[in-house]
């Protein structure tokens, strides 16, 4: 609903003047509980750009940054004393938990003998064989962070191509790789706005489309000049979008008729399983990509590649110049993700956790559409295994137009410091949960039940 000005007088179906007073009330609430806190952060954290080690701690909807002093299975303690159930879990960097005691043992055992060195430790001997039985790909490489895997994944993918281009999905999110940052705005390719310092046209070398859009994907790929296309199985850092039934055979079929490879970023979406969605929907991809859990929380990454694409690389290597690939990073594959990736593929990723945490998020989903019902709102819930979301409008979403024009900042922030101040984290950005094999049913149920009366307060 807009007045004639063109100013928004509901936001998801909720009263605009009702979502700013939430925000006023929850606002000063969020503050009296955390003098503390605000005492030494309220101005910024000194000594920092900004006032904060890294930029989107900003982002974050509370009046300032919580500070943690202390974080265990799936709860976080602040400075002052609150307790927070968990559902951002460093928004899926501790998907399985704060420090899983596998992991923290792991950490101990391997901080008396060294932390990096640039050669292979045993652990080593174990993580190939372990990723191959995972995720199926024969062949792996490890890098720090996502970003690092996606970005040397498409070097290879042009380098055994020949080809320039990579496809992407509108709204997708692969972190900060260069290619990915484009959109489509009123339908027409561009640079994603609000870039820093970015000069380059990223649309010369990229191609956008929407997600679930075959005919867009036929169209994309017909002249064969595209080298890769990188895609979430499910949109997921906007509101989410899950694939159409059929969609991921089409992206696999076209893509093998055109010479174009296929990554699989599962670095959200291995929420869906123990081999993530990948292997529970039988993908099939060239590449796969996995960062953020892991190593249990431990920064690091694995990108994966077909017997076929290794074979090609290795040739490609055979007769390239010699020189420095542009691809790795020195801390790259130490000791440390060795051991903390061992210990979470063992002993953290099991099918017992898994089949734990899809359990009580089915609980979840069922729990906060029936609040959304109670209250007729006009809002709906997704999830992908471990990973739940509500969007504060109708659904299912299609693609990532419609996920961008989903999201509400407004009412969403004024939630969240709700939640908060009801003992309950949720992911930042967005409005995504995340229920992790530490999460318990009572967790749970506290935030069903705080979602539900802060609904009723803006349903009221």
């Amino acid at each position: 609903m807009h007045s004639s000005d063109g100013s928004k007088t509901s936001i998801g179906g909720i009263s605009r003047d009702r979502i700013v007073e939430l925000r006023e009330t929850e606002g000063a609430a969020f503050r009296k509980a955390r003098p503390k806190s605000q005492a030494k952060v309220s101005n910024g954290l000194p000594g920092f750009f900004g006032g904060v080690p890294m930029h989107w701690m900003n982002d974050w909807p509370t009046p300032f940054p919580i500070l943690v002093d202390s974080a265990k299975g799936a709860a976080i303690t602040d400075i002052d004393g609150n307790r927070l159930d968990d559902f951002c879990l460093g928004d899926t960097g501790s998907m399985f938990g704060h420090s899983p005691p596998p992991v923290a043992r792991a950490i101990r055992r391997q901080a008396g003998r060294g932390l990096t060195y640039m050669l292979p430790s045993e652990d080593a001997l174990a993580i190939g064989p372990l990723l191959q039985q995972r995720f199926g790909l024969p062949f792996w490489q490890i890098a720090t962070t996502a970003t690092d895997a996606n970005r040397f994944s498409l070097r290879v993918a042009r380098a055994v191509t020949g080809r320039e281009k990579i496809l992407v999905f509108n709204g997708c999110y692969h972190g900060s790789v260069d290619e990915t940052m484009v959109r489509l705005i009123d339908g027409k390719p561009v640079n994603r706005p609000g870039l820093a310092g970015e000069f380059r046209d990223l649309t010369r070398t990229a191609k956008v489309i929407e997600f679930n859009d075959v005919a867009a994907l036929e169209a994309a790929l017909k002249d064969r000049d595209v080298a890769c296309v990188i895609a979430e199985p499910v949109l997921t850092n906007s509101c989410m979008v899950l694939a159409d039934p059929g969609f991921h055979d089409a992206l696999r079929r076209l893509t093998r008729e055109t010479g174009t490879l296929l990554l699989i970023d599962e670095t959200h979406t291995i929420s869906t399983g123990p081999g993530g969605y990948t292997r529970k929907y039988g993908l099939d991809p060239d590449f796969f990509v996995l960062g953020k859990p892991i190593a249990g929380g431990v920064p690091a990454s694995v990108w994966g590649m077909s017997d076929e694409v290794a074979s090609r690389y290795a040739a490609y290597n055979r007769t390239k110049e010699p020189g420095y690939s542009g691809m790795g990073t020195t801390l790259s594959a130490n000791p440390l993700q060795f051991a903390t990736m061992r210990a979470t593929l063992e002993e953290v990723m099991t099918a017992e956790n898994y089949d734990r945490m899809d359990h009580l998020a089915r609980r979840l989903d069922a729990g906060l559409t029936g609040v959304i019902d109670r209250y007729r709102l006009p809002w709906h819930v997704a999830r992908v295994g471990a990973r739940v979301e509500f969007i504060c409008a109708p659904g299912p979403l299609r693609n990532g137009a419609e996920a961008e024009t989903a999201h509400a900042p407004e009412l969403e922030a004024a939630i969240h410091v709700a939640l908060v101040n009801r003992g309950v984290l949720i992911a930042p950005f967005h409005n995504m949960m995340l229920i992790s094999p530490a999460t318990s049913g009572a967790q749970v149920n506290r935030l069903i039940s705080a979602f539900g009366a802060v609904a009723a307060k803006l349903a009221a």
